[in-house]
């Protein structure tokens, strides 16, 4: 049974809406769905594939093996309390589980078939735009769906690149529920793989997920970060906050330090690694301390040619980058936003631990550090 906090509560205009709703934003189903032709793909094979937590990725292959196939995804919505730092929590919305949600791979032409569950103790209807397909507001007015229900979308992926998806449920329930987790991102690989600047093959030996997230947690009258028990109950003071244009934290993977310490990225010298970025809601600007974007699709559209030797790149918001880079030296990287002060300050910093052989042509500490004299 629903309570009373499992209302569509906050602005003025929604405080009466039941929950089930479903009306509450999402475009409904297009007219012409009733009548379009039916497609047959019984033809093609069926690939099935388990996601994993981000900063990892699904087992993949970076050339497509054969012609196109149904790529089978699920996932599940989880609405659940997290930490996001030490005095700070939220009251998560998320695809599976985790923020961002699981990175999903596969290639140009392909279809993606999903299955999207609202399990019966979540809270809200929820739904998913994926920014790589085409009609329906990305899928979102096919989705929508309440606790207890779930639906099965498919389209074709016609546009090579890495491309953001999140909920989109309508109106003010857009913006709240992406900043409260609900984003991902799935990339499509051009069948024949990636390729540089000059048409030749590029291959990665690990490919990374860093989603960035922007969020918006309250204070009390003592300056003390407030905790709800539902993400309903804190819908109010949240938007407030969130009205101000000013983010609370600022984070690599759902936390403060995610990345960093025990969560830290690992590599080894020679290694060539695909840094695929997402900012669902906020421009970023990725850079790699003590390192470079050999290649870099700054737009994370792989038709297009990479660009080269950058220093630091932009990802607008609401879109998806990817970046590669051979490392060189063994050692400690940062990986940041370099506003520096949202990497510092709010939490966009991630590590990568690289082992290896140090080069002393690339670098070398001519003198150590002594005190100066006379």
């Amino acid at each position: 049974m629903f309570t009373r906090r499992a209302a569509l509560v906050g602005a003025a205009a929604l405080a009466s809406a039941p929950l089930v709703i479903r009306t509450a934003g999402a475009e409904e189903a297009p007219a012409q769905l009733a009548s379009a032709a039916p497609v047959d793909l019984s033809n093609l094979p069926r690939v099935k594939h388990t996601l994993v937590p981000p900063p990892f990725a699904h087992a993949h292959e970076q050339v497509a093996a054969s012609g196109p196939v149904i790529n089978e995804f699920e996932m599940r919505i989880i609405e659940k309390e997290v930490q996001l730092d030490e005095d700070a929590y939220l009251q998560a919305m998320t695809f599976d589980g985790s923020i961002p949600g699981p990175l999903m791979i596969v290639h140009e032409g392909d279809y993606v078939e999903l299955t999207l569950i609202n399990p019966p103790e979540n809270t809200m209807p929820h739904n998913i735009d994926f920014h790589a397909a085409t009609g329906a507001l990305g899928g979102g007015g096919l989705t929508l769906i309440n606790p207890g229900e779930k639906v099965v979308l498919r389209f074709k992926a016609t546009r090579a690149g890495a491309f953001v998806y999140h909920c989109a449920p309508g109106g003010p329930m857009i913006p709240w529920h992406v900043v409260s987790g609900m984003a991902g991102c799935i990339m499509v690989l051009p069948r024949d793989g990636l390729k540089d600047h000059e048409g030749k093959p590029v291959r990665y030996d690990t490919v990374y997920y860093i989603g960035e997230s922007d969020h918006y947690i309250p204070k009390d009258e003592n300056g003390t970060y407030m905790r709800f028990s539902d993400p309903s109950e804190g819908y109010e003071d949240m938007v407030a906050v969130m009205d101000t244009l000013i983010p609370s934290h600022i984070v690599f993977n759902g936390a403060v330090g995610a990345l960093t310490g025990e969560g830290a990225l690992k590599a080894k010298v020679g290694d060539n690694v695909l840094f695929v970025h997402s900012q669902p809601n906020r421009d970023s600007r990725p850079h790699l301390i003590g390192g470079h974007g050999d290649l870099v699709w700054e737009t994370g559209k792989f038709h297009n040619a990479p660009e080269r030797d950058l220093e630091t790149w932009f990802i607008r918001g609401g879109s998806a980058g990817a970046a590669l880079y051979r490392f060189l030296q063994p050692g400690v990287y940062a990986y940041v936003n370099h506003n520096l002060i949202e990497a510092v300050h709010k939490g966009a910093t991630a590590h990568v631990l690289v082992e290896g052989e140090w080069d002393n042509d690339l670098m070398e500490q001519v003198v150590a550090p002594v005190g100066l004299t006379g």
